[in-house]
């Protein structure tokens, strides 16, 4: 049904919607999927506490007496004992003070001593160990991602370390956890190409062992899936084709949903996870195919020319990640830890850029403390906190949603998101959603702004340039015109005006003072209205004067 639903999406040209979408919007649903990664990878770090547990009241004089020994439970229960009689065994045929961890587990023992836990024995390496493993994969990955701007090393091998920062990561600890020997929890990989379920095969019956009318019924639940599924679709969509990465390929939000509607039903009849968007994935896909300046000068900064446009990327990423299956004598080795690191830096690296944490910053910034962002130039601070309020509002609801019970209706909340910008109409002017809610990036709308500043005193200094001649009266009635805009005051210190600064020496108040038969007189000097010189030159019979400046 979903599969079904998605291609009449396409057929009805609904992908045309995305025109409603937002930053509003996108940055919400993207904020939300960036705090699951991060939140999931500290979650798996806390379940581990619970698996390798430690004892946290050592007394390290009393190591010597600690003990964990596997017991019969008192009072078994029936799984227990149908367990015991599909072993033909009983009670007293176990022999529990030698049965290892994994056989105590297995036989339903009791784990007792001042060395056990609920759940078995205390483990005190493996859990800093995997800490270690993980904040370790963490912050390396975002050094190494920032390697190109250091100074080490010419400027190719700074790139190629950065660009396979998290691959390097990985091998790295992979490296150093083999050597520690510590026995971290490994990835686990299955051994052969079939199904997880061997009671299953490659096709599944959408049917079933349901009956018949449940057929039907389904396509209501099918229903909200597909508004998840397109919303996910074409927010990743939307974000990806941003014009701030100055892509020169047109979308292809229709052929998507198809591609996304056809593997949705291939994946379905075959009992396989969904095809669909991943939007950290896809924004750290983008972002390793950024293409900067090469930097010439010391401490100049990489200006970004935009991305590698190509499918030669996209294809080997899902080669590769289909011959993987060929390596799991290598992926085995991999520890559980540093996959969680990876995903703790997708996650953190995918919030950069996202003007909505800029926001929620100035919060507690003082005033003179804030950048020089261009809404703030044009907004006032209250009314930028008020729409910040108003979509961390929007995020914490589809957190709620999403975790509760009521996780059913979480389609229909991400949709409302674009219902909610719209109602903003209503408390925000038009120029000030222009600027908090545009798709133009920051960048971009500071260079225009300064731009447009630049082209208005252009212009008015075109408009004064008729008034910047001086007009010299020669015999018989000629007329000489001289333009004198190179005389204007600039408010460049490097420029000097030297027929001003000679204009104040004492020479030249000396050589004015004892002109007669020059007569000067200059207009208003203020900034509205430029500077205007006019000489009337009167004939003698036997010589004339000109003043220096004139001459």
């Amino acid at each position: 049904w979903t599969a079904f639903l998605c291609i009449v999406l396409v057929a009805t040209d609904a992908s045309s919607l995305v025109c409603y979408i937002t930053r509003f919007t996108e940055e919400a649903f993207a904020a939300l999927i960036c705090i699951i990664f991060i939140y999931e990878a500290l979650e798996k770090l806390f379940h581990l506490g619970e698996i390798y547990a430690f004892n946290m009241h050592n007394n390290l004089d009393e190591l010597t007496h600690y003990s964990c020994v596997c017991v019969e439970p008192p009072n078994p229960s029936n799984e227990t004992l149908k367990i015991w009689k599909e072993k033909n065994l009983t009670a007293d045929d176990i022999f529990w003070g030698n049965l290892t961890v994994s056989e105590c587990r297995t036989f339903h023992g009791v784990f007792v001593g001042s060395a056990c836990s609920l759940h078995g024995p205390y483990i005190p390496d493996v859990l800093f160990w995997c800490v270690i493993l993980f904040f370790t994969t963490f912050f390396l990955s975002s050094f190494l991602k920032q390697f190109k701007t250091k100074r080490y090393f010419p400027t190719k091998v700074r790139s190629t370390i950065s660009d396979f920062a998290v691959f390097l990561t990985i091998v790295i600890m992979v490296a150093i956890d083999y050597l520690v020997g510590v026995p971290s929890p490994k990835l686990h990989v299955p051994e052969k190409f079939e199904p997880t379920d061997p009671s299953r095969g490659w096709i599944i019956s959408p049917l079933g062992e349901n009956p018949w009318w449940t057929l039907l019924i389904a396509a209501i639940p099918a229903l909200l899936c597909t508004i998840l599924i397109f919303m996910d679709q074409q927010i990743t969509a939307v974000i990806i084709n941003r014009k701030e990465h100055k892509l020169k390929k047109g979308a292809g939000y229709h052929l998507d949903l198809l591609m996304v509607g056809v593997m949705l039903g291939v994946c379905s009849i075959m009992g396989l996870p969904w095809f669909v968007a991943a939007t950290v994935l896809s924004i750290s896909h983008v972002n390793s195919l950024k293409v900067e300046s090469e930097c010439s000068a010391p401490g100049e900064q990489p200006k970004f020319l935009g991305i590698r446009e190509q499918r030669v990327t996209g294809l080997m990423i899902f080669i590769l990640m289909g011959l993987s299956v060929f390596m799991t004598s290598v992926l085995k080795f991999i520890p559980m830890p540093v996959l969680y690191g990876v995903f703790l830096y997708m996650g953190v690296s995918s919030l950069k850029g996202i003007q909505f944490f800029d926001r929620i910053k100035l919060f507690g910034m003082p005033a003179k403390h804030q950048p020089d962002l261009i809404y703030l130039r044009y907004v006032p601070l209250w009314k930028v906190h008020i729409f910040t309020v108003i979509q961390l509002t929007c995020l914490v609801l589809l957190w709620v949603i999403k975790a509760s019970a009521a996780a059913v209706v979480f389609p229909m909340m991400v949709l409302a998101l674009v219902f909610v910008r719209k109602l903003m109409d209503l408390c925000f002017t038009k120029r000030e959603l222009s600027w908090l809610d545009d798709l133009m990036p920051e960048s971009k709308k500071k260079k225009e702004d300064d731009k447009k500043k630049k082209e208005k005193e252009e212009a008015e200094r075109m408009l004064q340039a008729d008034d910047d001649t001086v007009h010299l009266p020669f015999e018989g009635g000629s007329l000489l015109q001289i333009p004198v805009k190179a005389l204007k005051y600039s408010v460049d210190p490097s420029v000097v005006n030297i027929s001003d600064e000679m204009a104040k020496t004492a020479q030249w108040k000396a050589l004015s003072m004892n002109t007669e038969n020059a007569k000067v007189t200059r207009s208003s000097t203020s900034p509205e209205k430029p500077v205007s010189v006019k000489i009337n030159l009167e004939d003698e019979p036997t010589k004339k004067y000109m003043d220096a400046e004139t001459s």
